[in-house]
């Protein structure tokens, strides 16, 4: 027996899909007109602008106000420039450089480009304030450890976005930026009272709400103190009494990825976590990146049992139906284009450089790339400083497995400058840095979120807060070394 057509409706209008690459396959389409509120565009989706215009046009042949949202942070996480690196630096150079003006320009240029390719939901900016060093998740994704600063350019990136007609999606409440885990692998666990959240975490989103943002993404981590034994996702003490009564939001809220272990594992599923979230009072569903038809349809069908045993009641799946189709209808009416400086993420990234030594004299030298592995968010986008360079060698080391003695041997009478991404985190980065300074000039760039640590005996520490094509660009001109 097949479901209800109404139902099955009603649920497909609070599910962010996703399918797999850059052609939309029928099912995809097909879903639209069935009532799917929309689809995510990931990097296995996007080859160039004309292939990524042609698959906007081809979900809008299913239904023209369909969602088609994107993370596009800017910096670190990037889709449309995945293959080369954004063009763009992210929040913590953006932060660094403390300019909000600043700040709206590059969010109202990035969504330009989204607006001009189809796109009209960013699943961005991220709002979190970074107050753990270690945290694996957010670094350079944030605008710093500051929760003025971080709500002030919270502000201004949601401005600068929605100018141009695109939706902005403030990410990870109630802040994800205190945590030391990732909650892509587990749920990751903030245990303080709401009265500290009120005072770290939570000013920014009290700013977005304030410029009008038009969507707030859930977080996948626990808050014992609000959220109990589960995530913030499923709580409703979160996103109804906090969010909602508290701080005044009447936009969607949208979930963070189903499929990621911080929803999934704690509710036994994507189609149960769905459910939860919707009861918890979630508005869109984002699924998440590997979906196919099958994974649609079940999900489905959870949504439509849970409504006929009684764990979800039809008027919050109505409500939240209706909040997704609120957030397609204001993307319909568009923006207004502003004009892009030529060359203004890279003037942006320049600006955020920081530096501490002396960067003089380093002619012809011998860069070192320490090799870093990319989280689910970044994914694999090229970074570091070889695309920029004019006359230098670059060579690829681990940290804890290659020998600083051929390093010493392939530099011989050059200098080395050593680029990282979290060189403070990163196991035998430290040692690698200190054991090649103890006898040879060495310049590090650290390209991630560079914490507290400073390299002893280094000549130069430099800092670009990101590692975007934009950043590297911006360190290779500081070095002299830029073709």
């Amino acid at each position: 027996m097949g479901l209800d057509p109404g139902l099955r409706r009603l649920a497909l209008g609070t599910l962010l899909a996703a399918y797999p690459g850059p052609v939309p396959p029928d099912w995809a389409v097909d879903l639209l007109a069935d009532g799917l509120a929309g689809h995510t565009l990931f990097g296995t989706n996007i080859h160039d602008p004309a292939q990524v215009a042609a698959t906007t046009a081809a979900l809008r042949a299913g239904r023209p106000d369909v969602l088609i949202a994107i993370d596009e942070e800017g910096g670190d996480v990037t889709r449309l420039a995945h293959a080369t690196g954004s063009p763009y630096p992210g929040n913590a150079a953006l932060g660094a450089v403390d300019d909000v003006t600043l700040t709206r320009q590059v969010y109202a240029a990035i969504g330009a480009e989204l607006a001009a390719l189809g796109i009209n939901l960013d699943l961005a900016p991220t709002v979190d304030v970074n107050t753990a060093d270690e945290n694996p998740v957010i670094g350079t994704r944030s605008f710093g450890a500051d929760p003025a600063r971080v709500a002030a350019h919270s502000a201004a990136a949601v401005a600068g976005l929605q100018s141009a007609g695109v939706a902005a999606c403030a990410k990870h409440f109630p802040g994800h930026g205190a945590t030391v885990a990732d909650s892509h692998y587990e749920l990751p666990t903030v245990d303080v009272p709401p009265a500290v959240l009120r005072e770290r975490d939570l000013p920014p989103f009290a700013a977005v709400v304030d410029a009008g943002v038009r969507a707030v993404m859930t977080a996948h981590i626990r808050v014992p103190a609000l959220t109990g034994d589960g995530p913030a996702t499923f709580s409703r003490a979160v996103l109804v009494d906090l969010l909602r009564r508290e701080y005044g939001f009447t936009g969607a809220v949208i979930t963070d990825a189903l499929e990621m272990k911080g929803a999934a594992l704690a509710a036994g599923g994507v189609g149960p976590a769905a459910v939860r979230a919707l009861a918890a009072g979630a508005d869109l569903l984002c699924i998440g990146a590997k979906v196919d038809a099958d994974l649609v349809a079940h999900v489905v069908e959870e949504i439509v049992a849970a409504l006929a045993d009684g764990r979800l009641d039809r008027a919050r799946v109505e409500e939240a139906a209706g909040r997704a189709a609120e957030l397609a209808a204001w993307t319909v009416a568009g923006g207004t284009a502003a004009t892009t400086p030529d060359g203004l993420g890279y003037a942006a990234a320049l600006r955020a450089v920081r530096v501490e030594g002396d960067v003089t004299g380093l002619t012809a030298p011998l860069v070192v790339q320490v090799h870093a592995a990319s989280t689910i968010a970044e994914g694999r986008v090229p970074w570091g400083l070889g695309p920029h360079l004019a006359g230098a060698e670059v060579v690829r080391a681990v940290a804890g497995e290659t020998d600083p003695d051929e390093l010493r041997r392939l530099a011989g009478e050059r200098p080395i400058v050593l680029v990282g991404r979290h060189l403070h985190r990163l196991p035998g980065a430290r040692e690698l840095v200190d054991a090649l300074a103890a006898t040879h000039p060495v310049t590090v760039v650290e390209m991630g979120w560079p914490g507290g640590w400073r390299p002893t005996g280094a000549r130069a520490f430099v800092t670009t807060y990101g590692a975007s094509h934009a950043n590297g660009r911006a360190a290779a001109q500081v070095l002299g070394l830029a073709g």
